[in-house]
């Protein structure tokens, strides 16, 4: 079956890796072997005017019409999936309970096989298709996660967009032209169902948890996830947990209905989704008790300390039920079982180290001194000597003359 995923780059790095070459199983041919056509060229045929004069409408997310997720198709989807996914640990973290003073569980979708809970969701709504829907093809706009999860079944088409709005309406018309199927990242039925089995699951393994965090984008996970809980767990809090960079669920809570809303660059950029889905909207409301936003600050912060106390690599969106309770805002919950879901853990090198640095800055680990010393020989030699007696290390150092105007016998350090 061949599966052709839109997927939108975040960041230029990835563009440069846009001609690698995926080791694909076997089986599978090469895009020249398959005279598929050229991404660019494709891009090139669907321009923004052809896209903006027929725009076409997910069949499967009627905004007139939203489908609410039913308890029962998460349990068959989670029958479904069994073997096809990992049923991942929701192991208890003695460094971050000792931490926070209180019970942290950690849900491991970053154990999944490409790093995400979206395999879930994927995998049940690939199950679903017709034979004949299956040869047509599949496609997604995607920010990577969920582009993985869909490639896990077939060859991976790329097509670059300024932004996922536009990659959806590419998306969606390239499956109207080959009667492919687009599939919803976190709107399709299909995905709401497989990632409410990431809640049954929690209550599976931590049973009556207090409350569970879950990262919210365009609402297709914590809609998922609390339709299960609340069935099965009623008293169970729900909360969501978002980015302040992006807020498409909480304005779209405060409208009563979806709301377009322009998001910021983020850490959590799996969250980074401008509008909320119109199913998991309409499957959340009444289920989820509350959402909150997270600083950047503490989402690199939580970062480091997944990495530091659980030795865990987990991206922003994973990270960020580890924020919320960094922020203060969970108090409430002080002796209480919690369960964090780290939903992903693909987050690229560059991303990575910029949130260590971050983190190590916002502990005063790194910190930043301007000091004006004698200009003259062994100034500076006495000022290092008394960082190395106090146990501390320069990692970077600058000297300035040219600027101290009023003192031509001084000159200023900056160190790191």
């Amino acid at each position: 079956m061949f599966v052709g995923t839109v997927i939108y780059f975040l960041t230029s790095k990835w563009k440069r890796k846009k001609n690698l070459k995926m080791d694909l199983p076997r089986g599978f041919l090469t895009r020249s072997q398959m005279m598929m056509p050229d991404p660019l060229s494709v891009q090139d045929q669907i321009s923004r005017r052809h896209v903006a004069s027929f725009t076409l409408k997910d069949q499967f997310c009627d905004p007139e019409k939203p489908k609410i997720l039913q308890f029962g198709d998460i349990s068959m989807a989670h029958h479904r999936i069994q073997g096809g996914v990992v049923r991942t640990d929701c192991r208890k973290s003695r460094c971050l309970s000792k931490l926070f003073d209180m019970n942290v569980f950690l849900k491991m979708e970053v154990n999944q096989d490409t790093g995400s809970f979206k395999e879930r969701g994927a995998r049940y709504a690939l199950q679903n298709l017709t034979e004949e829907k299956k040869k047509a093809g599949v496609y997604a706009a995607s920010a990577g996660n969920h582009a993985l999860a869909l490639s896990l079944h077939g060859k991976q088409l790329g097509v670059e967009g300024n932004d996922i709005a536009e990659s959806r309406e590419i998306a969606l018309q390239l499956a109207h032209d080959n009667q492919g199927t687009y599939i919803n990242g976190y709107d399709h039925y299909d995905i709401l169902a497989g990632a409410g089995t990431v809640g049954l699951e929690i209550l599976e393994e931590c049973p009556m948890p207090n409350a569970i965090l879950v990262p919210v984008g365009g609402g297709g996970l914590v809609a998922g996830v609390a339709t299960a809980v609340k069935a099965l767990s009623p008293s169970t809090e729900v909360i969501g947990v978002v980015s302040e960079t992006c807020q498409a669920i909480v304005k779209s809570l405060q409208a009563g209905h979806p709301v377009y809303t322009p998001t910021r660059p983020t850490l959590a950029d799996g969250l980074a989704v401008p509008n909320a889905g119109v199913n998991a909207f309409a499957s959340m409301i009444g289920k989820v008790d509350r959402v909150i936003s997270v600083a950047e600050n503490d989402i690199a912060v939580a970062i480091l300390r997944l990495i530091e106390n659980e030795k865990v690599v987990c991206e922003g969106a994973g990270a960020i039920g580890i924020g919320a309770i960094l922020s203060g805002k969970l108090s409430h919950l002080k002796g209480k079982n919690v369960v964090s879901i780290l939903s992903g853990g693909n987050i690229d090198s560059t991303s990575l180290g910029r949130c260590i640095e971050r983190g190590l800055a916002y502990d005063h680990r790194v910190i930043r001194l301007s000091v004006i010393i004698p200009d003259k020989p062994g100034g500076l030699s006495k000022l290092t000597g008394l960082v190395g007696e106090l146990s501390g290390n320069i990692r970077d150092l600058y000297l300035e003359r040219a600027f101290m105007r009023n003192d031509m016998s001084s000159q200023r350090v900056k160190m790191v």
